[in-house]
């Protein structure tokens, strides 16, 4: 066909790229890994124009409804680099979920939105199925979700990934940050490693140091540093929902960008100071290949890294052996990490030798 016929011939939507019949293959082949996120509420069902669900059958009776949405930021291009498109699902709900239950919720439904230049069917469904991995993970429902095939938006090959979830907090058991006090005891829980944040550094710095992530790692000689750098982020929900909803937590805080420092002001009243004691817990060895790798200082490290702790706890001190135990017998590695005096509003890390404070307004509802 000369150009000339092209021009004079009738245009189509996959002529210009987009190809309405590969999205509706992937919904069909994805139905069954969302059927298999049913829960109470929720059907799990895909292919309305919305997605329901009834807190009247998940068992609430004066229920507030939490909202959060998050992405995964540059490690998704570490993973369309990798070829490892399986786990950057588990890593978008979690980054949402784990914002949820700092909140005292129970995530409840989550959604999805999946933009790319070219749908390749293949990818999108490693990529979704990761998603419904990590929300039967955080027993919630994923009732919904768009695909965007948009040519000239992205360079070929690439896709980005935005979650969104809902989740619910009877009005008595929700955390607010009020309940803390003076004499509270901070216990971190440990991360799976990097989690999602801090990649940019982390590929600036596989770059220019030319590391080989297709080989073992030279901190573990058992892993591929590719498989370290991938691992998905701990989803923190089950192991917590049982202590928030016996009172046995005060607050949460997600260590998400920012670090410790920037993130656990953010769930303190005014007049509260934490401090933490980075001695406190061994440095994860691939958190100490970052920071010799990049001679990266301390306190840059502190507030880019989460540094080997993925979420905190702050709790009475009187509750401490029993909410460590819970916390142990759930899986999680738990370490006593500070605690909370009076004080300008802010957090304090100390290390074996120095000291590094954050201080200022944490009203911004942004995860960093």
């Amino acid at each position: 066909m000369t150009e000339q016929d092209r021009r004079n011939s009738p245009y189509t939507y996959s002529d210009a790229g987009v190809s309405i019949a590969a999205g509706n293959a992937l919904v069909n082949a994805i139905k069954p890994l969302v059927r298999a996120t049913r829960r109470p509420g929720a059907d799990a069902e895909i292919g309305g124009f919305g997605g329901f669900f009834d807190l009247r059958a998940a068992g609430y009776e004066d229920p507030l409804l939490v909202a959060a949405n998050d992405g995964v930021g540059t490690k998704l291009k570490l993973a369309i680099d990798s070829g490892r498109h399986d786990t950057v699902g588990i890593d978008l709900v979690a980054m949402c979920v784990n914002d949820l239950i700092v909140q005292g919720a129970e995530p409840l439904f989550f959604l999805d939105y999946f933009a790319t230049a070219k749908l390749d069917p293949g990818i999108a469904q490693q990529v979704i199925a990761g998603i419904a991995h990590g929300c039967r993970i955080a027993g919630c429902a994923l009732i919904g979700g768009e695909t965007a095939e948009m040519p000239g938006m992205y360079a070929e090959g690439d896709y980005d990934l935005a979650g969104f979830a809902v989740g619910a907090v009877e009005r008595a058991q929700a955390l607010t940050g009020t309940k803390v006090q003076a004499g509270d005891v901070l216990l971190g829980l440990g991360s799976s490693g990097i989690h999602s944040n801090g990649y940019s550094l982390v590929r600036r710095l596989a770059k220019d140091k030319g590391w080989k992530l297709d080989r073992p790692a030279l901190f573990d000689q058992d892993k591929l540093l590719i498989d370290l750098l991938m691992e998905p982020t701990r989803i923190y929900v089950r192991s917590l929902l049982p202590l928030i909803r016996s009172s046995r937590i005060a607050a949460l805080a997600h260590i998400t960008g920012g670090g410790l420092l920037e993130n656990i002001p953010r769930v303190l009243p005014e007049g509260l100071h934490a401090t933490v004691d980075a001695d406190l817990w061994p440095q994860p060895r691939l958190m100490a290949f970052l920071q010799a790798q990049g001679a990266i200082e301390p306190e840059e490290m502190a507030r880019t890294f989460n540094c080997g702790i993925g979420m905190v706890a702050v709790v009475r001190a009187a509750d401490v052996d029993e909410v460590t135990e819970k916390l142990a017998a759930a899986g999680e590695t738990v370490f006593r990490i500070g605690g909370i005096a009076e004080g300008e509003r802010g957090c304090t890390v100390r290390g074996s030798t120095e000291t590094w404070s954050a201080r200022g307004d944490w009203s911004s509802t942004h995860a960093g």
